[in-house]
């Protein structure tokens, strides 16, 4: 944040998450309709930089960029930065498929829409699992159809739920929806694969994960040739002399 007095490294963390936590639902209300998926933090000696991540880019700037100086602004005089100590830049979304927070958004807009919600959770679904996901969950709990409230799952591939690999590998995000008859919740979670480059997915693999390599071709080691004999032994005409007596005292 923009406060230089010194303070504990405790307090220090919690404001750090305050900001974080005031400044994502700030951006999240603003930026909804514009396919916002999150914002990264970045202080640098000079200013503070904040990347919006967004599926529609060019929204976000606005006409000559007017919006994102707007916003700007409204940050620098909220968390009382000193003039130009904060910048925003808006970031495209690599692949919207695999970011669950530009999921949860789109089906949130669908049943806004009016759009049926098995066809609407149906419909998010297949675009995941087409995007290259390992693996999808969608929950839409609340008042569907009749008074009573319940919950549908849906679900598609292979998804984890404990362990370290859940940090990893599941990225969530929860959204409700304010209808008429009530407030519908969100809930979408979806697997990434794995990926050696990191551009998909994580780089580290599942700790379940084996894998079985191909043998290697036999390979034919010469024999070594066989010592030769050893030549027979040949009497020789030696005359070997015979050994004296011993005298018998």
């Amino acid at each position: 944040m923009a406060t230089a007095t010194q303070m504990s490294k405790k307090r220090k963390f919690v404001a750090d998450g305050v900001f974080f936590a005031e400044l994502n639902e700030l951006l999240m209300r603003e930026l909804a309709e514009d396919g916002y998926s999150g914002a990264e933090v970045r202080v640098t000696p000079m200013r503070t930089e904040i990347i919006i991540r967004a599926t529609r880019t060019q929204n976000v700037l606005g006409e000559k960029g007017r919006r994102i100086r707007e916003l700007t602004s409204v940050v620098q005089k909220r968390f009382k930065f000193p003039e130009k100590g904060v910048e925003l830049y808006a970031e495209k979304v690599a692949n919207r498929g695999l970011c669950s927070t530009a999921q949860a958004e789109s089906l949130r807009y669908k049943l806004l829409g009016g759009l049926p919600v098995r066809r609407a959770c149906y419909g998010v679904l297949r675009f995941v699992m087409e995007s290259g996901a390992k693996g999808c969950e969608v929950i839409v709990s609340g008042k569907l159809r009749a008074q009573r409230a319940k919950a549908m799952k849906f679900k598609d591939g292979y998804m984890i739920s404990s362990g370290q690999p859940v940090n990893e590998y599941i990225d969530s995000a929860v959204r409700h929806v304010l209808l008429r008859q009530g407030v519908l919740g969100i809930k979408v979670k979806i697997m990434l694969d794995w990926d050696p480059k990191g551009k998909q997915g994580p780089m580290t693999p599942l700790p379940d994960l084996v894998t079985i390599h191909q043998p290697k071709d036999d390979e034919y080691v010469r024999r070594a040739p066989e010592i030769e004999a050893a030549p027979p032994l040949v009497p020789t005409d030696i005359d070997v002399p015979a050994m004296p007596a011993l005298a018998v005292a």
